[in-house]
């Protein structure tokens, strides 16, 4: 089984196609300030020809949905959509936390994925690996960083750009119980996206492109300017 995964919840995103059997085929990542419209669908193309996979070799595709940047969110989902339409494959959603946390195997440690919010919050979850499987025991939730770092009781892996915005707050109230994650897995990456969604694909777990939607935590700022 093929899928095609996509990661646009932050500037730095990412495809990748991951079976099931093979495991990681391809992915390619680029964490530069391009909009995720001008380069997603050539990063696609390059990979599945690099890859040798044509978009009938897809079995089922995968999307990021957040929380995350709102324009990048949207962007993944309309392309994600696009191409399970064209291509009559199912679309499987994936939380991005989730497949964040992922980017840590087997951590001893509590992980908590940050993603900066703007407007002095980040998004997080807390997970800790048990029996193999990547635990979420915190749902995702916005939230001003120095309220989240209350919550830290022991040594806590940080990862993300949120980690990196709020890193000097981060070591002046944890000091050694802050442990940062590398800073090549300072980033969602679509293959672990992928492999979540052949998880929830042998469990019957898919849904209907038309209904779904970006999961957005809070609203955005359009949404609050027109309500004010």
């Amino acid at each position: 089984m093929k899928v095609l995964a996509i990661e646009t919840a932050t500037i730095a995103g990412s495809a990748a196609v991951v079976d099931d059997e093979q495991g990681l085929i391809g992915e390619v990542r680029v964490d530069i300030r391009v909009a995720h419209a001008e380069r997603l669908m050539p990063s696609i193309q390059w990979l599945l020809e690099s890859s040798r996979v044509s978009v009938k070799d897809i079995d089922a595709f995968a999307v990021s949905i957040g929380p995350g940047s709102f324009t990048g969110l949207r962007i993944g989902l309309s392309t994600a959509k696009g191409l399970s339409y064209a291509a009559g494959k199912p679309l499987v959603p994936v939380r991005t936390l989730d497949a964040f946390a992922r980017t840590l195997p087997y951590c001893s440690h509590m992980i908590c994925p940050m993603l900066d919010a703007r407007r002095n919050e980040v998004y997080a979850a807390f997970y800790k690996w048990e029996n193999s499987q990547c635990i979420k025991s915190m749902p995702e939730t916005a939230i001003n960083p120095e309220e989240l770092l209350e919550m830290f009781k022991g040594p806590v892996v940080v990862t993300g750009d949120g980690a990196k915005t709020y890193r000097e707050l981060i070591l002046s109230k944890l000091k050694d119980k802050a442990i940062f994650a590398p800073l090549t897995s300072m980033s969602p990456s679509a293959s672990t996206v992928g492999e979540i969604a052949i998880e929830h694909i042998k469990q019957g777990i898919t849904t209907d492109p038309v209904s779904l939607v970006p999961y957005y935590i809070r609203k955005s700022e359009a949404e609050l300017n027109w309500k004010r």
